[in-house]
């Protein structure tokens, strides 16, 4: 009990010294003043900054690169997406942050990005193997997911004149609210749907390549 008492006081002590300076990066530190000489807090990272909403990655196959280092799979995937998750923090997302009619990124950050190793069909129309932006016009009852080609660029900076391709897809209610914006491929009859899901929305993009 003495040590823990005896403990508790010397961090009384080192808070009641406790001052904020900040440093070239514009971080705030914590320096702890004592009878010797200062000590520093470092910031968690000083190369760049944390982002809050950090980026994802989702195959299908499901889980493949660690299929493929347990040679469960061989070759290359049928499609994979990268994407920015954002998270909720308490606010109403469709209808409100996201205003219905907008273009959306689908993510945050730099432009979401769905890459397909193979040709593949979304409501009748073949897909070529490659790599696209993907974008999102949100509505309601349904969602418009549009294809286009201006690779490696910020999300909010969508330049329609690259769409390639737009499909309609309804939306369904979660029955749960969804913290972080998730996207992920679910095995379906003739290929694959892409699972896209926040708040309390639900929205599928089936895909054909079976």
């Amino acid at each position: 009990m003495k040590y823990t008492i005896l403990y508790m006081a010397t961090l009384v002590l080192l808070l009641s010294c406790e001052t904020h300076s900040t440093n070239k990066q514009g971080r705030t530190d914590i320096v702890v003043k004592n009878n010797t000489a200062p000590l520093q807090k470092e910031p968690a990272n000083p190369y760049a900054p944390i982002d809050i909403s950090p980026l994802d990655m989702s195959y299908y196959p499901v889980n493949f690169p660690v299929l493929k280092m347990s040679k469960e799979e061989s070759g290359l995937p049928v499609v994979r997406v990268i994407y920015g998750r954002p998270h909720r923090q308490g606010r109403k997302i469709f209808g409100h942050l996201l205003k219905y009619g907008e273009p959306w990124r689908l993510g945050a950050n730099e432009a979401t990005e769905i890459e397909f190793f193979q040709n593949v069909t979304i409501q009748n129309r073949r897909i070529n193997k490659g790599r696209y932006i993907l974008y999102c016009i949100p509505q309601p009852d349904k969602w418009t997911i549009v294809f286009n080609s201006n690779l490696y660029t910020w999300g909010l900076k969508i330049d329609s004149t690259k769409d390639l391709f737009r499909f309609d897809i309804p939306v369904q209610h979660a029955p749960a609210s969804i913290e972080y914006f998730t996207m992920v491929f679910e095995p379906a009859a003739t290929g694959a749907d892409l699972l896209m899901t926040w708040d309390d929305i639900i929205a599928r993009l089936p895909i054909s390549f079976k």
